[in-house]
């Protein structure tokens, strides 16, 4: 089976003043795969898709195929019969066309929250790149429908409950299709209109659907695998951040380097933990502290700074785990029924998304131990921990130092406990009993993004304190890595001896992480982090 191909090949800047400009990344589409690394250089930005000549041709090959069926008296699921528990009625010939528009008005049932532009953007995506691949039988202009959406940034609006993972991602795929249809809700940038209007203002045409083409749209498991693709990006980042914010409270608590010795993780060699301890080489690389305490008389570090290689290094672990499940995922066929070029069609299960369900529920309990670990380490910069002045403040009972931003983050981690409940484990039968298990994935995908947003906030704690405890041990300089770090946000973020209004500390933390000025700054000096 070929599979198709994305590219980063360039950026396009939307025309405006460079105060509104936006900066699109194109994506090529033209015959093998996409890969996270290509994705990340797309990374919640507008999307301009460019679609091969041989995309395009295996299309018309399947939908040649589809045509045929239509035409003739065999049944066939989803192109004359009708869907779940009704899958032994036949339709008539004349009504196939009206079947995949009931389909979807049925089956745009979703409710609550609105996915972010990020993960709408990467569903069409996505599923245009499985419509391409050839085994769906959907029609040329339907594809480019889809693509135009993705030009013009109209974004449909797409609420985030009601996919049971089963059949994929059905109710937040309807959603996402019923624009094609000329129903439901476009975003463009802070603007929401019926679909109809947006279209008529971004010169997109509307598609019609023959046989298939409705199931081809709503089968599938693009929702919870944007969902998966755009936490792994963010995820792959937190873990660097979590290297370097970790090394600023190191260096601060005085900490041992002797539990990243190189010799040590060869003894136990789990792949992320060696790279964390490389990392952490490199971060402390020329510390006057490190060396100042080189006599002390402790002889080991509390856990979460002794133990950083191992628990760091086994949630990178989980993440390289779900990064392969997911780039397996974005580059399969999850449609029902497939359709292959000798006319033979399958009914089966492609659409199940217990793979990705798993590997999210994984995912989730990786990411809430890089948060539990961190708050940790937070609660003993607080503590007054060899020699740092207890609440990170020398004037204490007036001020009340850094107590509380330490209590949000605990907040957070007990939030993310709840939120890693692997939600993969739960099923309930549908469509009276067609359907008797799913695997819930959507849910998975959800709370795992809860679980990245705290864990970027409990990182973006940790990254106050750590500079504030870092600071306390001047005028010894620290290593290249927490020294950088330091720098970068003392430009954002000024040290302080009395209380102000830290939860404004805490946003521009937190808008500090995710701009990735600190990683930037600290790769500048040191070479890439592993």
């Amino acid at each position: 089976m070929r599979l198709a191909r994305a590219d980063i090949i360039g950026v396009m800047t939307t025309p405006g003043t460079p105060d509104n400009a936006v900066v699109s990344a194109t994506v090529r589409l033209d015959g093998t795969r996409l890969t996270l690394a290509i994705l990340e250089e797309a990374f919640d930005r507008p999307l301009h898709v460019e679609i091969d000549d041989t995309v395009w041709r295996r299309i018309e090959a399947c939908r040649a195929i589809v045509d045929k069926i239509a035409a003739g008296d065999v049944a066939v699921y989803g192109v004359n019969t009708g869907f779940g528990h009704l899958c032994h009625k036949r339709v008539d010939r004349e009504r196939l066309d009206d079947l995949q528009y009931h389909l979807i008005r049925s089956h745009a049932v979703g409710v609550g929250p609105e996915a972010p532009d990020a993960i709408v953007r990467w569903m069409i995506l996505f599923k245009i790149h499985a419509l391409g691949m050839g085994f769906s039988g959907v029609r040329k202009d339907t594809v480019r429908c889809l693509a135009d959406m993705l030009n013009h940034d109209a974004l449909p609006v797409v609420p985030t409950q009601g996919s049971l993972g089963a059949s994929g991602d059905l109710a937040p795929l309807a959603h996402m299709v019923m624009p094609l249809i000329g129903e439901g809700k476009i975003r463009r940038g802070d603007k929401t209109m019926p679909a109809p209007e947006a279209f008529a203002v971004a010169g997109i045409e509307p598609a019609w659907l023959g046989p298939k083409e409705g199931l081809a749209l709503i089968n599938g498991t693009q929702f919870m695998s944007a969902y998966a693709a755009t936490i792994l990006v963010r995820a792959r980042r937190a873990a660097k951040f979590a290297d370097i914010i970790a090394a600023i409270s190191l260096e601060a608590l005085r900490g041992s380097v002797k539990p990243f010795d190189e010799r040590l993780h060869a003894c136990r060699p789990h792949p992320g933990a060696i790279e964390v301890a490389e990392n952490f080489r490199g971060l402390l690389r020329e510390s006057e502290v490190m060396v100042s305490h080189a006599d002390c008389e402790k002889v080991q570090d509390p856990y979460s700074l002794r133990c950083i290689p191992q628990v760091h290094g086994a949630s990178r672990d989980a993440i390289r785990h779900a990064t392969e499940v997911v780039e397996r995922e974005i580059n399969s066929v999850t449609d029902n029924p497939v359709i292959f070029e000798d006319g033979t069609t399958i009914s089966g299960g492609n659409f199940h998304g217990q793979p990705i369900a798993l590997a999210l529920d994984y995912l989730a309990i990786g990411l809430a131990e890089l948060a539990s670990i961190s708050e940790r380490r937070t609660y003993l910069l607080l503590s007054g921990h060899d020699g740092l002045p207890k609440l990170l403040m020398h004037d204490t009972g007036l001020n009340s130092g850094f107590m509380i931003p330490q209590y949000t983050a605990a907040a957070l981690v007990s939030e993310n406990k709840l939120l890693a409940s692997p939600a993969s484990v739960d099923s309930i039968p549908t469509s009276l009993g067609q359907e008797d298990h799913v695997s819930m994935g959507a849910i998975s995908a959800t709370k795992a993004w809860r679980i990245m947003d705290n864990l970027e906030n409990v990182l973006a704690i940790e990254q106050l304190c750590a500079a504030q405890a870092l600071d306390y041990r001047m005028p010894l300089k620290a290593g290249i890595g927490p020294r950088v770090a330091r720098e970068v946000i003392r430009e954002v973020i000024s040290h302080t001896e009395q209380d102000r209004l830290f939860g404004e500390d805490i946003a521009a933390s937190l808008a500090l992480l995710r701009s990735r000025r600190v990683l930037q700054a600290v790769e500048n000096e040191l070479g890439p982090l592993r």
